[in-house]
């Protein structure tokens, strides 16, 4: 489309200094200058006319031959009024007027200047220039891409196989929309990507609109509201209008919940502000348009809990596709596919590195692979090695090493028994992820010491027995130090707070609790309720909170009891531990399983797993941080 010209203010300024001043200077007769002592002379011999004396300025008329204006400045001479009345000349007294200074001071001068920073504030909301200048707010600042700018393909997106297929249906339509015409059935109008930050959502976007060679109109939810009533509105009105005009395409909104959160929880409440407004616009253009004209409409949230519900009735955002956090074969995908100009060392193993990334979305597999590229090139070496994808992912998961940081012999041992005690717990109890390596150089911003576990599976569902463990392992470090030194430090804070967002979530969401029975305390977390509750309120008593507080206590008196009689029977392995971490600094798993097995193999529960309980799976981190 093309862009309208801009109308600069600067020319609106030189015409409005054409209209108002410069005729002063053209259609106003110029008197001629004449000094004081000529006009005294000119007095004299009787050729003044009349005179008009201002408080700096005579000006009159002179009759020598012929009628001229003249002009004098004014000189302090007491007896110039009584020898113009003598000859009988007329006199006319005038206030001095600087009209002209004070149009250029105080109407122009300042109306310049309102003009000249209103245009740069335009410029500026309009992003800089490029286009949309001054009174442009209302355009829409979608980055257009044309059919054959677009080369992502589905080939392109490693893992996401069921996003891929369900997205396929939609390329098949904007390629042969009269397949599903024929039968009556009506493609989807909206298409709505839900899944966690660095998924691929706005890639398989792009896939899409580059597997079906069409126009792929891109732009981010922030983009449409701005501190002007009626502008996002506009620039919504104007994206569906330009993209009518380019169909078939693609309309992509991306952060779709910074423009449909759920209407009426601004500050000021009600229906009446921007955001409301241009989300009201949206559903409106997305009931309005034609999808035979094969407009199709995708979006992409991590909040889906947040928007607003009028956005995902059928007609609207009708198909929502869930794109998850790989697994472990998907990642080996992703892994191969960031990897492909890498100079790989042949004993680089990529499946191995897939089981040893569980959480890791295609951003941190993306990370993982530069740091391990750019780890290489700072220690001169012609390939990227092993050790550097392992280096690599101990920096996303625990932060930077900081071996120059100076802690005393007594730190250090604390730190040493702490981890100690969390990897000797997960190495004894039968449910918790086998322990890959023990280190107590800092890392990150606060970690002084971790103990990194590496599930054998990806995992979807946790049992009870397994969130006792997992418990029982964030426990570990603190009751190794009350055990060893009788005191406790503040190095279990984290350790603390997870044990407690696991223990709470055990009585309030997953029914655990053998005193409350099977009853979920936690309320949904969309802002917009249903049931006549505001988002986050109560709906049960004080002495119920006051149960849920102490069957919350109860469990992690519980662990704490269980650890401290695990590890007093184990004493002589935690010290065993704590004195190779404080040589070494670094103990590998296999050196951990040596100590307490005696031959390194992993640990084998016999125990019988239990019914499973839905919990889902987070990114993997480091205990002891």
């Amino acid at each position: 489309m093309p862009q309208k010209k801009e109308f600069p203010g600067w020319t609106l300024f030189i015409i409005l200094f054409i209209i108002t001043v410069l005729p002063f200077f053209f259609f106003t007769p110029q008197a001629r200058q004449t000094s004081y002592s000529d006009f005294k002379r000119l007095l004299r011999e009787g050729k003044v006319k009349e005179v008009v004396i201002s408080k700096d300025t005579i000006e009159g008329v002179k009759v020598d031959g012929k009628e001229e204006p003249f002009s004098t400045v004014r000189v302090d001479d007491p007896a110039l009024i009584r020898e113009l009345e003598d000859r009988n000349i007329k006199v006319t007294g005038e206030v001095q007027s600087n009209w002209l200074r004070d149009l250029v001071l105080f109407w122009v001068l300042p109306a310049a200047v309102i003009l000249f920073i209103w245009s740069l504030f335009a410029r500026r909301m309009a992003g800089g220039g490029g286009g949309q200048g001054f009174m442009t707010f209302g355009r829409a600042r979608a980055k257009v891409f044309a059919e054959k700018d677009v080369q992502v393909s589905f080939h392109d997106v490693a893992g996401a196989d069921e996003p891929k297929e369900e997205l396929m249906e939609v390329v098949e339509f904007l390629r042969q929309p009269q397949k599903f015409q024929r039968l009556g059935g009506r493609i989807p109008k909206g298409v709505l990507l839900v899944g966690p930050p660095g998924t691929g959502k706005t890639l398989l976007a792009r896939a899409v609109a580059g597997e079906a060679k069409v126009p792929f109109f891109s732009m981010s939810g922030s983009e449409f509201v701005e501190m002007f009533v009626g502008v996002g509105a506009a620039r919504v009105r104007d994206l569906f209008a330009q993209a009518q005009e380019k169909a078939p395409c693609i309309i992509f909104i991306d952060e779709l919940d910074a423009l449909g959160r759920a209407r009426g929880m601004g500050m000021l409440g009600g229906g009446h502000a921007e955001q409301d407004q241009t989300l009201n616009q949206l559903l409106v253009e997305m009931d309005g348009f034609d999808p035979r004209k094969g407009v199709i409409i995708m979006a992409a949230t991590n909040r889906p809990e947040i928007l607003d519900t009028a956005l995902l009735r059928p007609g609207r955002f009708d198909r929502q596709i869930l794109v998850d956090r790989p697994d472990v074969r998907e990642r080996e995908e992703i892994l191969n596919l960031h990897t492909r100009s890498v100079k790989l060392d042949p004993k680089v193993d990529i499946k191995l590195l897939a089981t040893r990334t569980p959480g890791f979305v295609g951003a941190d597999l993306a990370n993982v692979v530069n740091e391990a590229a750019l780890l290489a090139a700072r220690n001169n070496k012609d390939q990227v090695e092993m050790e550097d994808f392992e280096e690599a992912i101990n920096r996303v998961t625990t932060g930077l090493e900081k071996k120059k940081r100076v802690m005393s012999k007594k730190e250090k041992e604390y730190v040493a028994y702490h981890e100690s005690g969390h990897a000797l717990v997960a190495e004894l109890v039968p449910n918790a992820d086998p322990v890959h390596r023990i280190s107590i150089i800092p890392r990150g911003i606060a970690a002084l010491g971790y103990t990194l576990q590496l599930p054998t599976e990806d995992r979807y569902l946790m049992t009870k027995s397994e969130l006792l463990d997992r418990l029982a392992v964030l426990l570990g470090g603190r009751v190794a130090e009350e055990i060893i030194f009788g005191e406790i430090s503040t190095g279990a804070q984290n350790d603390l707070t997870r044990a407690t967002d696991i223990a709470r979530s055990m009585v309030r969401e997953f029914g655990m609790s053998e005193k409350l029975g099977l009853v979920s305390f936690e309320r949904s977390r969309r802002m917009m309720q249903t049931d006549g509750f505001p988002p986050g309120a109560k709906d049960y008593s004080e002495d119920l909170a006051k149960a849920i507080d102490e069957e919350v206590r109860e469990i992690i008196d519980k662990t704490h009891a269980r650890v401290q009689a695990l590890l007093e029977s184990h004493r002589d392995h935690l010290r065993a531990l704590a004195k190779l971490l404080l040589e070494k600094e670094v103990v590998e798993g296999e050196t951990l399983r040596k100590i307490v097995h005696g031959d390194g193999s992993p640990k084998k529960s016999d125990a019988p797993r239990p019914v499973d309980i839905a919990f889902p799976e987070t990114p993997r981190r480091a205990v002891g941080e």
